[in-house]
């Protein structure tokens, strides 16, 4: 089954893709920079997802081990025991040691939002500083930002990015 809300939400946010494109056909520089930034997934956040999609679908607190995720997800073991560190220092997974050990959701799927695994993953959810709410810094070549037409536009697509994420958890991810 597809999770067509989801879907709905990600063509939202591919429209507003469309307009940095449409908007900023007069800055080549700003343009292939930014467009290729946002499009661009890195392996590490893709992986992660995967993992936490597979966990999610295991029993609940039942510790799987990293190899029969890598396995299971086409990973590489070493790359996964590096994202999964991550995500446990975060506290949306927890494991265990020894016998019978490995890596289980630290909450239920509905409780983890989409934010928690980008911004643990990937960092900041703004593309350039000056807009970020939670890493804000002001931007060294822009001397207003009032004014300027790609802080403007960048928030537009912040806002746009944390809508998908923030209504998004775990829970919905494996909900197709």
């Amino acid at each position: 089954m597809v999770n067509y809300k989801f879907l709905s939400e990600l063509n939202d946010f591919f429209k507003v893709m469309y307009l940095i494109d449409f908007h900023l056909k007069s800055f080549p520089y700003y343009k292939s920079r930014i467009c290729i930034f946002v499009l661009m997934l890195s392996k590490k956040t893709k992986y992660g997802i995967k993992a936490l999609t597979y966990l999610a679908l295991q029993n609940k607190n039942t510790p799987v081990q990293i190899s029969e995720i890598a396995e299971n997800e086409n990973i590489s073991v070493k790359f996964l025991e590096r994202i999964l560190l991550e995500l446990r220092k975060a506290g949306v997974l927890d494991s265990k040691k020894g016998k019978g050990g490995g890596y289980f959701l630290a909450r239920l799927p509905k409780d983890i939002p989409m934010t928690d695994v980008i911004r643990t993953l990937e960092g900041p959810i703004a593309m350039v500083p000056c807009v970020s709410l939670n890493f804000y810094k002001k931007c060294d070549d822009c001397p207003d930002e009032t004014v300027c037409a790609v802080n403007k536009l960048m928030i537009q697509v912040r806002d746009s990015s944390l809508a998908v994420f923030r209504n998004n958890s775990l829970a919905d991810l494996i909900a197709f």
